[in-house]
């Protein structure tokens, strides 16, 4: 077989390219209707296209700040930039210098004007919140890379061949490459850095800039292999295109500039096919690179989640089978919260649960061990940080012993022309669990009614009918009121994990709910604080944990009215991804007021009460 079977117009190859041409239905005539369209569609003079350009950014930029797959889709069926990127990948096949310039200017220009336009909409925003259409697009890898191929091949094949029937590959390339978004992601980067913080802003449009630049090479590289294989470039379709150009302005102006500088001859082609193959190939193989460490880093990333996962079952299995359970059968405890880590070989276990009877130190260590044991490590390699709710009541013989001290303060008979000074002197010191807080609380009486007693009281769970019965009979004592009711109110203490997305701080539906009932508990009682701990993982943006405590921040400040200095941030919550939001009681300085002011409804300010009731744990 001589050399000359391998050259582009050999004799095999040669055959095959009219064979593929044909099988497509592709002939002269589609030849040079491509070969135009494509070149008309590289115009700066198209004012339709500059217009669907700033459309789809805005579209774009605004789906991806809304973080809304619907509006992001929409930009993408626009994707104006299709045209001057299969003209680029048409003039290296044909070796058209003209066309490559022409493509070339507009390509540029086109992004410029996107990424300034995407700029200028973010900066207009009133919010800049990462979202996970955002983070989606600034971390590609290779997959991204063979995604771009793929949809290339396909774009250029479905632009060449006949149009019959309804036309359904087009609108699937545009939506599979999606040129547009990660453009405007390099915007949204931009207005991030020059508003708010540079770092992560110069970070997050360096991302969306090399998936469209992975996008733009891998679509201009399949569409010149493309165009290459339909040869699309016969003598009888140059010739019609030389006699096209003389009527075309711009390419008349292009094609004087390059005599003018002596860069090309009157027939405005370039290199033979393998250098020009070559002039592609070589940026594909650079953008490969980083695309390569991305996906090897997604792949730790996987493979670190799996085994989280496995820990995970394997530390429920321990607890479930040898410690949530009492020795005569009876439930002990149930799991709330799980969440395992790894770092530097040492294990993490965070176990919040609800338990009847408190565990040992030694039977801590024993479900260390097993884990250990499960999973063919030391048991030093294991940690736990055990988070133990108490459900049962407390040892009422030390609460009994206690009483016993506390003096009987007046009976309301003998403060009745008194009577809202004696509440607040006979409530002052009432002794509650050492977990609870007095929120406030209310005396509801009448003539003909006994007096009744309304608590409303901060704490993770609530109090145990037991203790309910012990403040009842202490209310009855310390108002010498055998007949006083008391109404006990129980106030959540502590809401969460509101879970985030990775470099996510925006709020999820389900978020927002439980955000809304915090509000009402802060506008129904004036004296709460509401402090935010939000953490973040160690690969996470540095600054995610302080962005997830403005958004809850902002939410409860913008729709509930709640001030700021109601408002705290405090550390980490421990657990990946998510924030915990915990209610207290603010500090009085005693706001009841006087006894003349008071009413029966009247909700004075109550710091807090010491204990000495004491649930057992």
């Amino acid at each position: 077989m001589s050399n000359s079977e391998f050259k582009i117009d050999g004799l095999y190859l040669g055959k095959f390219r009219d064979w593929f041409a044909t099988s497509l239905g592709v002939g002269p005539e589609r030849k040079e209707a491509i070969y135009l369209d494509i070149s008309h569609s590289a115009s700066l003079r198209d004012l339709a296209y500059w217009l669907q350009l700033l459309f789809a950014a805005g579209v774009a930029t605004l789906g991806l700040t809304l973080n809304s797959p619907a509006v992001i889709i929409g930009a993408m069926l626009i994707s104006p930039l299709m045209g001057p990127i299969l003209a680029s990948g048409l003039a290296l096949a044909a070796g058209d210098l003209v066309l490559g310039l022409r493509a070339g200017a507009m390509l540029a220009l086109s992004c410029l004007t996107a990424i300034v336009f995407s700029v200028l909409l973010v900066g207009l925003l009133p919010f800049k919140e990462m979202t996970n259409e955002i983070a989606a697009r600034t971390q590609p890898n290779t997959l991204d890379l063979f995604v771009a191929l793929f949809s290339g091949a396909i774009g250029s094949i479905a632009i060449s061949k006949e149009v019959k029937g309804v036309v359904t590959s087009i609108p699937g390339v545009a939506i599979a490459v999606a040129l547009m978004p990660p453009l405007c992601v390099v915007g949204y980067g931009i207005g991030l850095a020059i508003s708010l913080d540079a770092v992560e802003g110069l970070r997050v449009a360096r991302g969306g800039g090399l998936l469209f630049l992975t996008n733009l090479v891998a679509i201009t590289f399949t569409a010149m292999v493309v165009f290459l294989a339909l040869h699309i470039d016969i003598p009888s379709v140059k010739k019609h295109v030389r006699e096209w150009r003389h009527s075309h302005e711009e390419s008349r102006w292009v094609r004087a500039a390059l005599v003018r500088f002596r860069i090309s001859d009157q027939s405005g082609n370039i290199g033979g096919v393998p250098a020009r193959l070559l002039s592609i190939a070589i940026p594909l193989i650079l953008v490969a690179i980083p695309l390569t460490q991305s996906l090897n880093q997604l792949k730790r990333e996987v493979y670190q989640q799996r085994t989280e996962n496995r820990f995970r079952r394997v530390a429920t299995d321990v607890w479930q089978q040898s410690f949530a359970r009492l020795p005569n059968g009876e439930i002990r405890s149930y799991v709330d919260q799980l969440t395992v880590s790894e770092l530097n070989n040492q294990l993490s276990v965070y176990l919040r649960l609800f338990t009847s009877k408190p565990y040992t130190p030694t039977e801590r260590q024993e479900w260390t061990r097993q884990i250990a044991a499960r999973l063919g490590r030391s048991p030093e390699s294991v940690g736990l940080q055990l988070i133990e709710i108490p459900t049962a009541s407390g040892e009422l013989t030390a609460i009994a012993r206690d009483e016993k001290r506390v003096q009987a303060p007046p009976t309301v008979a003998e403060l009745r022309a008194n009577f809202w000074q004696g509440v607040e002197s006979a409530l002052r010191d009432l002794r509650l669990p050492p977990s609870v807080q007095l929120v406030n609380y209310r005396v509801v009486t009448g003539s003909a009614e006994p007096v009744e007693v309304v608590l409303n009281y901060l704490c993770d769970h609530e109090l145990d009918a037991d203790t309910q019965a012990l403040i009842a009979e202490d209310i009855r004592t310390r108002f010498s009121d055998p007949a006083a009711k008391l109404s006990l109110v129980h106030l959540a203490s502590s809401f969460g994990p509101i879970q985030f997305n990775r470099n996510q701080a925006s709020l999820s539906s389900t978020s927002m709910i439980l955000l809304d009932q915090i509000g009402q508990l802060l506008i129904a009682n004036p004296n709460l604080h509401a402090e935010i701990a939000a953490s973040a993982e160690g690969r996470e943006l540095a600054a995610i944990a302080d962005l997830r405590v403005k958004a809850i921040s902002d939410y409860l400040a913008q729709k509930w009215q709640i001030a700021s200095d109601r408002i705290s941030a405090v550390s980490g919550t421990g657990i990946s991804r998510s924030a915990l939001i915990r209610l207290k009681v603010a500090d009085a300085s005693g706001n009841a007021g006087s006894a003349a002011k008071l009413s029966p409804t009247h909700t004075p300010q109550f710091a807090s009460a010491q204990s000495a009731v004491t649930p057992q744990p």
